[in-house]
């Protein structure tokens, strides 16, 4: 970000404790919204009369929003004033809110979704920008631990939050909880945000409107193919077909365009750094894990171990604190001088490890007990992984690179969670159907361990009052339930097997960053 007088932001005690505690919220505002919707989307389907695979959109326009604005963020602080962008954001997220909790059918919820993804990107990028320029360099590190745990914390957050919600009150309240935090924080950002001062404003003729155009279809189909690939069967699907190739085309003509144009929308020359392009692929495979195994957890709890949504969320809050307490640690680490590669490639070792662990301890039957320690190891694992990867990237660039490079870590974080969650459920169905097909082939009807199994259950049923024939058919509709949880269970097992080796893939490559030789501040590093 070039500004002069950076000095002038830098905030000292009351005011900055108010900003600090105002980005703070507004980055959790829009995480926790991510993700307190997945828990709500069975009671709104019932109260908005809409099919699954709609449904499904409340949390498609979301992210889709989300991923459009983020890299556009930098140059939209530029154009209109920080601060008035932060507060119109905050502004569109809340009024949004309050339509969505209002919404009469599933595509007017759909719409209002997509209205507040494009105020809640904003959100969490600029939220990281304020912090980190109100605190004077040698206090970023902290600045960052702080805003750190609100990001981590945050998508743990929603689903208990939503469970609570849902439970005692009813969905739409989901949206209305945004709204007195939503006004408060506007008054408070408009009443103490500096804005910095830019290079010139652009006129309209000279905005990049096609760089824009082009990064929607881009993005926006990309995302779309993710979060519907797999129910509508990939690429035996045509809308899926048509989306890949405007995907491939779009980004295709978007790189020409931004490496052309005068005025970018997205300065994509940051990449010639070599840290920054290793950085982000780091970036991606860290929202793979940590979006991916937040998704993989609560179904297996749900759908296999039959836990309420509220007791699936909760399960995960012990490892969100366990890394939100390591972020100040992680700060004062990187501060001291220790290498942050090798504490990215410890936090992967521990990530392995906790996919090891998974593998080991998931039944048909765990408990909460099983469960507790390998998701603390994969808070600690995170906990190594958040800071330092985003400061390595950045620690080669300089002034206004620093921003951009920034959001290309943020937009690659959204779209590796999106890859993980669209790979896993892929995954999950597809492994399902093979272990069914090898579990049914060893239950042999003439082998003496089938019969006798079948004879108990039906016994069992028969004791409670049914015919034989209706006994003999519960009890094969119980082996069958029995096979289905198996081969569930097998598939999670198979899932953490392969992320674990994806994570022990990278620890090699990221011995090869070389060392910056400007010393970062983990500040500028969090988008």
């Amino acid at each position: 970000m070039v500004q002069t007088g950076e000095d002038d932001l830098v905030e000292y005690g009351f005011r900055r404790v108010i900003i600090t505690i105002t980005a703070v919220l507004c980055a959790m505002l829009e995480i926790v919204d991510t993700t307190i919707v997945n828990v709500a989307l069975n009671n709104m389907r019932g109260s908005l009369g809409a099919s699954l695979t709609d449904v499904a959109w409340v949390i498609t326009a979301y992210a889709i929003a989300n991923v459009i604005v983020i890299p556009m963020t930098s140059w939209l602080s530029q154009q209109f004033g920080r601060r008035n962008y932060f507060a119109v954001s905050i502004i569109i997220f809340t009024v949004a809110s309050f339509l969505c909790g209002n919404a009469n059918n599933i595509w007017e919820l759909v719409a209002f979704r997509f209205i507040q993804g494009l105020g809640g990107g904003a959100l969490l990028v600029t939220a990281q920008t304020i912090i980190t320029e109100s605190y004077p360099v040698a206090k970023r590190g902290m600045a960052q631990a702080i805003y750190g745990m609100g990001v981590i914390v945050g998508p743990t957050l929603g689903p208990p939050l939503g469970g609570y919600i849902v439970d005692h009150f009813s969905w739409p309240y989901i949206f209305y909880i945004n709204i007195p935090i939503g006004i408060i924080a506007t008054l408070l950002t408009l009443s103490f945000v500096k804005s910095p001062k830019y290079g010139d404003k652009l006129k309209a003729s000279q905005v990049d409107w096609w760089g824009i155009f082009l990064l929607t279809a881009f993005i926006g189909s990309l995302q779309y193919i993710l979060e519907h690939g797999q129910q509508d069967d990939w690429f035996n699907n045509s809308t899926i077909v048509i989306l890949s190739v405007i995907s491939v085309f779009g980004l295709l003509l978007f790189i020409w365009r931004e490496l052309t144009y005068k005025h970018p929308i997205v300065n994509l020359r940051v990449l010639k750094d070599t840290n920054l392009r290793i950085g982000t692929i780091m970036c991606f495979i860290l929202g793979f894990g940590l979006y991916g195994s937040t998704f993989i957890i609560p179904i297996y709890t749900q759908s296999v171990l039959g836990w309420s949504a509220l007791d699936a969320g909760l399960l995960l809050i012990p490892s969100s604190i366990t890394t939100g307490l390591m972020m100040p640690f992680i700060g004062k680490m990187i501060q001291r001088g220790v290498p942050q590669a090798y504490m990215v490639a410890a936090g992967f070792l521990l990530f392995f490890f906790f996919t090891y662990w998974m593998q080991q301890v998931i039944t048909p039957d765990s408990g909460e007990e099983h469960l507790y320690w390998p998701l603390i190891l994969r808070g600690i694992g995170l906990g190594l992984l958040f800071v330092p990867i985003s400061t390595l990237s950045l620690s080669t660039l300089k002034g206004k690179s620093i921003g951009e490079g920034a959001a290309f870590t943020g937009m690659m974080r959204q779209l590796g969670g999106s890859f993980g969650i669209a790979i896993i459920t892929t995954f999950i169905a597809r492994f399902n159907q093979e272990h069914r097909v090898n579990l049914i082939s060893h239950l042999n009807t003439t082998s003496f361990e089938v019969q006798k199994t079948v004879q108990q259950l039906k016994m069992g049923f028969m004791s409670k009052g049914y015919t034989e024939n209706e006994a003999l058919a519960k009890a094969y509709k119980a082996i069958e339930y029995k096979v289905m949880v198996q081969s569930s269970v097998l598939s999670y097992i198979d899932i953490f097997l392969y992320l674990g080796a994806l994570f022990l893939f990278c620890i090699p490559f990221i011995l090869l960053i070389k060392k910056g030789k400007n010393k970062i501040n983990p500040a500028d590093a969090m988008h």
